[in-house]
């Protein structure tokens, strides 16, 4: 059976892809993962204020001038290990000799600047596609939707002006109008989306009174909500490769994204709760279920219930929206 695919213009040899984790921070950990068949491996994400406290920790040491490198280093900030930009160029070139998938490196930021273009390192480096990571939560409630859309333009543009590999814009389910964002972010040099960013976000303890951090790994609920927008753009954002993230855990979630029009399906937390070789299951339990579907390869699936090109989106939503208030009515409404 033919699970071969193609994302950013780059061919896979399977449609499941080991998302950013600590599974990916590893040359080990990337080899076990292609052991078990993930198409490709992204990498954990190299941050913004990294590559800003490394710019700022190298001026130091140049002003220092004439004081000693020992003296220097006491009032300079600490390296923290895999993240840094010099290690994480280490891993790409690691990484990408030691398997045969594509190593696509992640990018993460929030303001326009010159840490973009550190992306030119990273394809330098032997990354074969990066994924742009705009991790933006704007907090003035007077900002305007524009202007924060404008904010994933420039940055892209900064990134897409600094490399040729091709690039996938990882994006928030927040934006006010997903398939125009999409369109300019196509136009503006984006080869892919990654639908969506989940939002590792702070939460209430009210019986501590404290804030808490957001840490959970996913659950298959959270994968409707980005089935539901690659079903809508899947023929409507060509040429742009769509990858879904979030929610999988089972094979029937990876075929579920792929009958929405993911080109491939990425995966974390099901590969952190049961390990990497949990890849073989995803891909055997997908094999299994075209067998029984009758399909031989993954052009007969992908996309197969997605509206299709020149499909009234909105009604195909507004429709579903009314079949499941009318379940609900049924289902819960009193005798």
């Amino acid at each position: 059976m033919n699970l071969e695919t193609t994302y950013l213009g780059l061919v896979l040899p399977s449609p499941l892809v080991a998302s950013a984790g600590p599974l990916t921070r590893s040359v080990t950990g990337i080899r076990r993962l292609a052991a078990a068949g993930v198409g490709a491996v992204v990498l954990p994400s190299l941050f913004e204020e990294q590559i800003r406290r490394e710019a700022e920790r190298d001026a130091a040491l140049a002003e220092a001038g004439s004081e000693s490198f020992g003296e220097a280093l006491s009032y300079l900030p600490a390296a923290t290990g895999d993240g840094e930009p010099l290690q994480y160029l280490s891993l790409i070139e690691r990484a990408s000799t030691a398997v045969k998938v594509p190593v696509i490196a992640s990018l993460n930021g929030a303001t326009t600047g010159g840490w973009t273009a550190y992306a030119s390192s990273m394809q330098s480096a032997g990354a074969a596609a990066l994924e742009l990571n705009i991790y933006y939560l704007h907090g003035d409630p007077l900002t305007p939707a524009r202007d924060v859309e404008e904010r994933y333009i420039e940055i892209l543009s900064a990134v897409r002006a600094a490399v040729t590999i091709p690039i996938a814009v990882k994006l928030a389910p927040y934006l006010s109008s997903m398939g125009e964002m999409a369109t300019r972010l196509q136009r503006a040099g984006a080869n892919g989306l990654v639908l969506f960013n989940r939002f590792m976000q702070s939460d209430i303890d009210p019986d501590t009174l404290t804030v808490t951090s957001g840490l959970t790994l996913s659950n298959p609920v959270e994968g409707v909500l980005p089935r539901s927008w690659i079903a809508r753009l899947r023929g409507t954002v060509v040429p742009l490769s769509l990858a879904a993230s979030t929610g999988v855990e089972s094979a029937h979630d990876v075929a579920a994204y792929l009958l929405a029009g993911a080109d491939v399906v990425m995966s974390t937390s099901s590969l952190l709760r049961h390990g990497p070789e949990h890849a073989v299951a995803l891909l055997d339990g997908l094999q299994a279920w075209m067998a029984r579907k009758g399909f031989v390869s993954l052009e007969q699936v992908r996309g197969r219930l997605s509206p299709g090109r020149g499909a009234d989106a909105a009604a195909y939503g507004r429709s579903s929206y009314l079949a499941t208030i009318d379940e609900a009515t049924h289902t819960y409404a009193p005798g």
